[in-house]
C-alpha cells in the first residue's frame, strides 16, 4: 500500500464497518465517556469476547463505578461480578489495586497521560491509548492484534509487534485517523480481514492491499 492510499482506504472502511456490530470498545464509548469506566471496561476486555465483557462490565458497574466504591469491595466479590472474563482473578486484583492507587496518588481521577496510565497494574499501551482517546478525547493510537496484523498485511508498515506498529503509525498515519483506526480495523478484522482465511474476494480495499504474508 502506498502512503497516499490511506485516506481512500479509511473512507471505504468507514462505510464497510456499518454493516457489522460495534466492538466492545465502541460500545463503551457509546454508553459512557467516564475515564474510569472506560479504563475498567478495557481491562475486562483483554482476551475476552465482547459479549462477555459487556455483561461483566454491566454487573460490576451496577454495584460500583468509582474508585472509592470499588476500593471498598473485596477482590473475591469483584471476581464473582466479572466472571467469566479471561484471567478474572488477576483482573479483580488489578481493578482493586488500580482503584486504591487512583485514590492515593491521583485524587481518585484517572490520569490523562499515557505514561501515567502505564504505571497502573494491568494497563498496557493498548488500554492507555483507549482511555486517552475515549475518556479524554485526546489523540492516541490504539494498536491491538487486528491493527497490527492488518496494517502489516497491507504493507503500510513493516513491524514485528503491536507496540512497534503503534510507533510506526505515529510516524506516518495522518493524525486525523488516529482516534478511529482501532475501531475500524477491529471490526474489519473480526468480520472480514481475519487472521486465517480472510475474505479477500469480498474486500473493498483489495486493490490497495499488498497481501503481505498471504499466498497469492
Amino acid at each position: 500500500m502506498r502512503d497516499s492510499d490511506i485516506d481512500a482506504v479509511v473512507r471505504i472502511l468507514k462505510k464497510e464497518v456499518r454493516k457489522w456490530k460495534v466492538p466492545i470498545v465502541g460500545q463503551v464509548a457509546e454508553r459512557t465517556r467516564d475515564p474510569f469506566q472506560v479504563l475498567i471496561s478495557c481491562i475486562l476486555s483483554l482476551r475476552t469476547q465482547d459479549g462477555t465483557t459487556a455483561a461483566a462490565s454491566e454487573r460490576l458497574f451496577r454495584v460500583a463505578k468509582t474508585p472509592d466504591a470499588l476500593s471498598r469491595i473485596t477482590a473475591r466479590k469483584i471476581e464473582r461480578l466479572i466472571y467469566p472474563v479471561g484471567f478474572y482473578r488477576v483482573k479483580a486484583r488489578n481493578i482493586r489495586e488500580i482503584s486504591r492507587r487512583l485514590i492515593e496518588s491521583y485524587d481518585s481521577k484517572v490520569p490523562d497521560e499515557i505514561d501515567e496510565l502505564l504505571k497502573l497494574p494491568g494497563v498496557g499501551r493498548k488500554t492507555a491509548n483507549l482511555v486517552v482517546i475515549i475518556g479524554y478525547n485526546k489523540y492516541g493510537i490504539c494498536v491491538d492484534t487486528h491493527v497490527h496484523r492488518i496494517t502489516n498485511r497491507w504493507g503500510y508498515v513493516k513491524t514485528g509487534s503491536p507496540e512497534k506498529t503503534e510507533f510506526a503509525l505515529r510516524e506516518k498515519l495522518p493524525r486525523k485517523h488516529w482516534k478511529i483506526i482501532n475501531d475500524l480495523l477491529v471490526t474489519y478484522g473480526q468480520n472480514l480481514c481475519r487472521p486465517i482465511g480472510p475474505h479477500c474476494e469480498d474486500c473493498r480495499i483489495y486493490r490497495y492491499c499488498d497481501r503481505v504474508g498471504l499466498e497469492t
